[in-house]
């Protein structure tokens, strides 16, 4: 993916990045997440609506590095979006972690409970 490309999703709202991940996830099969030299995933905390926690995702290694920016510690790991769908999706839920959908070098970011995501996710999977 060019520059250019990376820069205009980027550069797209929090609904559109979160059709752009739709289509992208569908397409490749898998996740990306954040994870730090430890193997611990990113996970993020908002303080809207009483505060929560959430797990931010992206479609390609590209955007999840372009988020983590300059902190050496983070790095893009893949998530085979079987093993997505059936066991990280689950755990967030049991866990009360929410979905942060590819968020933004602005920090914005599409917010959606693990289950609502997985029947996303499926429906994209039946359009194939």
């Amino acid at each position: 993916m060019s520059k250019e490309e990376l820069d205009a999703i980027l550069a797209l709202g929090t609904e559109e990045r979160f059709e752009v991940f739709l289509d992208l996830v569908g397409e490749e099969r898998e996740v990306w997440i954040l994870v730090n030299s430890e193997e611990h995933f990113l996970k993020l905390h908002s303080d809207e609506h009483g505060g929560f926690e959430y797990l931010p995702v992206w479609p390609a290694a590209e955007f999840a590095a372009a988020y983590a920016g300059d902190d050496s510690d983070l790095k893009p790991r893949s998530i085979p979006l079987p093993q997505f769908l059936k066991k990280w999706l689950a755990g967030l839920e049991r866990d009360g972690i929410e979905i942060g959908v590819f968020p933004g070098p602005d920090k914005s970011v599409w917010i959606t409970e693990p289950s609502d995501l997985g029947q996303d996710l499926r429906d994209e999977l039946s359009r194939f």
